[in-house]
């Protein structure tokens, strides 16, 4: 479905929109995509990477911030995928009007602008795990831009358009996450890698799953969709053990807006999320139009169901985390 489709892709030079490019154009013939970005440099190295792939890319300097640059940049286009975002808590916390800027004004003008196209079809937004019951001014900022992206089907009128969102938490081996913390201090000759709490959990998800279900909600949402994959939870002290076996494991204490474990479906959520075989999908509390049924071949969820990386029915063994660590970049 994305053959001979544009594409754009705004924060297109991260590890997520990097990732998405080369798969779509190794999966589909799209007519090109365009990343969008504020960053020359990035583009830079994105461009000599990519250059087998030159006639299909094409690169826009511009900010989510700048609702002008973005209409500019929609000309023509089919599908956005929305990923731009200032993402580091302790940044945000500190920039608090920075982060709303990019965060939530720039999500505003993501959709005005794909609103105001009259070409683009779909629009997916990347959200997060920080964004369920949020602790901190990140999670508050992703919290309403979910809010804008699922209320912009209300604006949509007789306009063939949606908007439908993909939440996963740290892609394994993310910069900021505990991977490359970790194999930072073994490279480094330590021997003990520091836990912040022995109860914390996480979810595993790879960069090409999160993908994978962004072409998910690319091919199959009606509007306001909040699609999440199913996948395994692992233990930070089994991560441990699986990158220093014997290692000493000192407990050091919770970091400020850090919780034990990752939300995916609150139990609120509960009343409206169906199961399908691998992911599941909160749809809107509020109906606005009659294309937002749901879709086929998911079975709703009992009422108090809560998915998240503490009571998943599915865990990594250290043994497991040994294999998957063979295929994270950790020299990135």
């Amino acid at each position: 479905m994305l053959n001979n489709k544009t594409i754009l892709v705004t924060g297109g030079t991260g590890s997520f929109g990097k990732c998405f490019t080369k798969y779509v154009l190794t999966h589909y013939d799209p007519k090109k995509i365009i990343i969008y970005s504020r960053d020359e440099y990035k583009q830079f190295i994105m461009q000599n990477d990519m250059k087998e792939y030159a006639d299909k890319l094409r690169f826009f300097i511009g900010d989510v911030r700048d609702k002008e640059r973005l209409s500019r940049a929609l000309s023509g286009v089919d599908y956005v995928v929305h990923a731009a975002a200032l993402k580091q808590v302790p940044a945000c916390e500190y920039n608090p009007n920075e982060a709303i800027k990019t965060n939530i004004h720039g999500a505003m003008n993501v959709i005005d602008a794909a609103l105001d196209s009259g070409s683009v079809k779909k629009v997916v937004a990347l959200s997060t795990d920080k964004a369920v019951n949020p602790v901190n001014l990140y999670g508050g900022t992703k919290l309403v831009s979910d809010k804008l992206f699922i209320a912009a089907n209300a604006y949509t009128g007789t306009k063939d358009i949606n908007f439908s969102i993909v939440r996963y938490g740290n892609v394994a081996g993310s910069r900021g996450s505990v991977i490359p913390f970790f194999n930072n201090i073994i490279k480094n000759g330590g021997k003990e890698l520091p836990i912040t709490d022995y109860r914390m959990t996480r979810f595993w998800i790879s960069l090409e799953q999160g993908v994978e279900l962004v072409i998910k909600a690319l091919t199959e949402a009606r509007g306001g969709e909040t699609f999440i994959s199913k996948i395994p939870s692992f233990k930070i002290t089994d991560l441990a053990k699986a990158m220093l076996p014997d290692c000493e494991m000192p407990e050091v204490g919770i970091r400020e807006g850090e919780k034990l474990h990752e939300i995916m479906v609150t139990v609120e959520d509960s009343l409206t999320t169906y199961e399908y075989d691998k992911h599941f999908i909160v749809y809107p509390q509020m109906t606005w139009n009659d294309r937002q049924q749901p879709i086929p071949g998911g079975k709703p969820v009992k009422q108090g169901f809560s998915y998240s990386s503490g009571n998943n029915t599915e865990w990594l063994t250290v043994e497991q985390i040994k294999e998957l660590l063979k295929g994270v970049d950790l020299e990135k």
